[in-house]
């Protein structure tokens, strides 16, 4: 929302929300309203949208048969006015459990109250009767109901389900359901969400019992992402009464499979888990997902007979920090043994692409040209891996250094070095002759004597690369393995045709250049190597990302490019790669989260086993510099690359460039629309 500070997370599609763990007065109302008001003014001030508060939070899940008691069904009318009451001055929207006589039957009820009016009353679905479950003892179930409308609190209230929509900030929308409504085949927050709810709230009163907390957490995980949804769960806890069972407090927020927070269980004390739920995101999935639509097709009439209930949502005024972790290397997870399954995962990804383009092709050989960089190695080691599956000889994997007019000593050392270790067949042919031939044949300044390194002078020495690779693959009967990442890729940072562009088959494509540099750390400390390849792979960590097509320092050593002061750093242009491809964001969007993830170096979490001087930190107008730059390379400059790229296995969700796969584009599109949006929400 343009009104909002840019420091807002509801001003970038995102709505904080609430989960309420209260400790419960068993069959004291009173008191539980007391201590509802007091955790929903805890939730207003902290900025929540939204707080939902368990099932039957007013009363208690485990009163049994004192709910047939007017005196407790009373007090729980009463009650519910006290909290709407208080609602009045509060922002958040509430959603409290409760008992309630309607039509000579008694529901197990989630009130909606929000600025001192009740926006609906959604009675639970289904009532389990089984095990230590009696609830057809005490309650109906929601389809018994006749009237749509109740009397609450001296109001004529909306009865039944429901999805209710904030008209002020449209994809605000969410669907209340009761416990055991999630259990079920078909859970009823499946309709909400295919009728537009982006968040679904679940008040619970499920037991505790050994393993049952995991697999309510597999319900709501699961339950979130198939509806591409966010999933919040308020169970009951402390005060329950603990005659034949006892109680856990679990709450927990999910969105779209993945959970972002949750209080501590078994407390007894109060609680709150918060967190931003992106549903802007959560709305640009279901646009993409097909299938989702489809389904609302299938479901039409159904959909359109549930009742919309809209109410006027104000966001929190001032700025807000953002309640939600964002990693600072979305493609690399900062937990250990995510990243250690995840680095294995890659590796098995790319193999299987090769050894299947090796196996359909009959081919038994493949070259690759080795560079000392970064690229190279990881395609080098896929390589290896590869014939190791296939059981196959290392010798049949042809690497070549084609050092040229600008090679550092130190980036040859360690590509003859890699070679050497890895027992591939190792050639070395110096281009610099053919270059120059090149460049003499054109008439360039260079080939007189003159210090001209413009881009006819670097690419005439990549394209001679390519064209010795092919011309060894030909001669071999051999495949070209490309090295080409997917940074690279996005940014253009490739020279088309005959060069690095080209390939038979490009192994790393859709893998960034963080990624790949976690892969080889990972690979060095998984004891995947042995101690001399361990030894060369760090060195070419170690080494700046350069192309090496301009002669540098020759008694330093140091080249004279560096990629990254062109192109920008990658660790956040891999940032704004991932989320400008995956969700398709907007670019002050991005930029907002580029700032939280890497605006501060001391903040969150960071891989262990990157070294102190790589954890860098970045202001606002460093983000913004170089985002721009990747907005005017990515949709502008460089899509021609990309619509003729070679075949390439893709690795991650979102990962792929290529035109057959996730992205399709326009070789002469402007990036004018991105740009100017950008400028005008940061300036």
């Amino acid at each position: 929302m343009v009104d909002l500070p840019f420091q807002s997370p509801y001003r970038h599609g995102f709505v904080r929300v609430a989960v309420v763990a209260p400790r419960l007065h068993l069959a004291n109302p009173a008191a539980n309203a007391e201590e509802t008001v007091r955790l929903a003014r805890i939730a207003t001030e902290r900025g929540a949208a939204l707080a939902v508060f368990p099932e039957l939070g007013l009363s208690g899940y485990s009163a049994d048969d004192l709910f047939h008691q007017q005196g407790l069904l009373g007090a729980c009318r009463e009650a519910v006015a006290a909290v709407l009451a208080a609602s009045a001055g509060l922002g958040a929207v509430l959603i409290a459990g409760v008992p309630l006589l309607h039509e000579a039957k008694l529901f197990n009820c989630a009130v909606v109250l929000h600025r001192g009016r009740i926006l609906g009353v959604v009675p639970k679905s289904y009532l389990p009767n089984y095990r230590e479950y009696y609830e057809k003892r005490q309650f109906s179930r929601a389809a018994v109901a006749l009237r749509p409308e109740i009397e609450l609190a001296g109001q004529a209230a909306p009865f039944g389900a429901a999805v209710f929509r904030a008209s002020t900030l449209p994809a605000f929308s969410f669907y209340a359901e009761v416990c055991e409504d999630l259990w079920v085949p078909v859970p009823p927050s499946s309709w909400g969400a295919l009728a537009g709810a982006t968040i679904l709230c679940n008040l619970s009163a499920s037991h505790a019992a050994v393993g049952k907390a995991d697999y309510r957490e597999v319900l709501c995980s699961s339950h979130s992402g198939r509806c591409v949804a966010a999933y919040l769960y308020a169970g009951a806890g402390f005060g329950e009464s603990t005659t034949d069972l006892a109680w856990d407090n679990q709450a927990m927020i999910f969105e779209n499979g993945v959970r972002l927070a949750a209080v501590e269980r078994f407390s007894t004390a109060s609680q709150i888990a918060f967190a931003d739920v992106d549903v802007e995101r959560l709305e640009l999935d279901r646009m993409r997902m097909t299938s989702f639509q489809d389904s609302v097709g299938d479901h039409h009439e159904r959909l359109r007979e549930l009742r919309s209930v809209p109410f006027d949502f104000e966001p929190p005024e001032g700025e807000l920090a953002l309640e939600r972790r964002i990693e600072r290397f979305p493609y690399v997870p900062s937990d250990r043994a995510r990243r250690d399954e995840r680095c294995d995962e890659v590796y098995r990804i790319q193999v299987q692409g090769l050894a299947q383009r090796l196996d359909a092709t009959g081919i038994e050989r493949v070259v690759i040209g080795v560079s000392g960089g970064l690229d190279s190695t990881q395609a080098l080691l896929v390589a290896v891996r590869t014939f190791d599956l296939l059981g196959r000889s290392r010798r049949d994997v042809l690497g070549y250094t084609l050092p040229g007019l600008a090679t550092s000593a130190r980036t040859l050392g360690n590509a003859r070095e890699l070679m050497r270790c890895l027992g591939v067949t190792a050639g070395e042919i110096d281009i610099s002759e053919a270059a120059l031939g090149m460049l003499r044949r054109i008439g360039h300044p260079f080939a007189r004597g003159e210090e001209v390194y413009d881009v006819t002078f670097e690419n005439v020495q990549a394209g001679e690369r390519t064209s010795h690779l092919f011309r060894l693959a030909n001669f071999h009967d051999a495949l070209v393995v490309g090295t080409g990442d997917l940074s690279e890729l996005a940014l253009g940072w490739c020279t088309y045709g005959v060069g690095d562009q080209m390939s038979h088959y490009g192994v790393n494509a859709s893998v960034p250049k963080t990624l790949i540099q976690h892969l080889i750390r990972w690979a060095i400390q998984s004891g995947r190597v042995d101690a001399d390849t361990a030894a060369v792979l760090q060195s070419i960590l170690d080494t700046a990302i350069s192309p090496e097509l301009v002669p540098g320092d020759g008694a330093t050593g140091v080249p004279a490019q560096s990629t990254e002061d062109v192109v920008g750093p990658f660790d956040l242009q891999d940032f704004h790669l991932y989320y400008l491809t995956r969700f398709g964001f907007r670019p002050s969007k991005v930029a907002y989260l580029a700032h939280h993830a890497w605006g501060d170096a001391a903040r969150g979490s960071w891989p262990e086993e990157l070294p102190p001087e790589a954890r860098r930190a970045y202001d606002l107008p460093a983000i913004e510099r170089w985002l721009e730059l990747f907005l005017r390379r990515f949709f502008e400059q460089s899509q021609y690359k990309r619509s003729a790229m070679p075949n390439a296995p893709k690795v991650g969700t979102g990962g792929s460039l290529s035109p057959r796969g996730d992205w399709r584009a326009p070789s002469d599109a402007s990036a004018h629309a991105w740009i100017e949006e950008l400028r005008r929400n940061l300036g």
